[in-house]
């Protein structure tokens, strides 16, 4: 009983794919609470997984997880989210967003990737990160297109 060791206990660890190498482990910080509810502005340094209710302000330096028992109401910065229960705001993500055949959002999300499962909710605005302006774009004509290339071949 007092003498039996074991290996200390680590926390609650998440796989994170490298560019499509071995994952490494990653600190995930859970809240779960059937009936919690908590109201502020948070600041997470790592990855976080919600299944309770959640409203303000999140920045989170990794992966979100919205689990399917999670509802969130906040405007959040983050690097990756999954979306399996209910989010209502803006998103800024600089990596990629998932909204799983559970999940329902509604709002802006600015990111470079979000994908959609069957069954996934999204109702609101898409924005590209790094897209350039759209009057920046050159938008040619099919038949201006065609009198340059009869003006090289002439």
């Amino acid at each position: 009983m007092f003498g039996d060791k074991k290996a200390p206990q680590r926390p609650a660890s998440a796989l994170a794919p490298e560019n499509g190498k071995a994952a490494s482990p990653i600190t995930l910080l859970a809240i779960v609470g059937n009936h919690a509810r908590m109201e502020g502005k948070f600041d997470i340094a790592d990855s976080i997984q919600i299944e309770c209710e959640v409203g303000g302000e999140l920045s989170v330096g990794g992966k979100l997880v919205i689990g399917e028992k999670g509802v969130v109401s906040a405007n959040i910065q983050t690097v990756d989210a999954i979306i399996m229960g209910q989010y209502e705001g803006n998103m800024v993500a600089t990596g990629n967003v998932e909204i799983a055949e559970t999940g329902r959002a509604s709002g802006n999300i600015q990111t470079d990737s979000l994908v959609i499962s069957k069954g996934g909710f999204f109702n609101g605005n898409v924005t590209k990160m790094n897209e350039a302006p759209s009057a920046a774009r050159q938008v040619v004509s099919l038949e201006e297109k065609r009198a340059g290339q009869q003006d090289l071949q002439r």
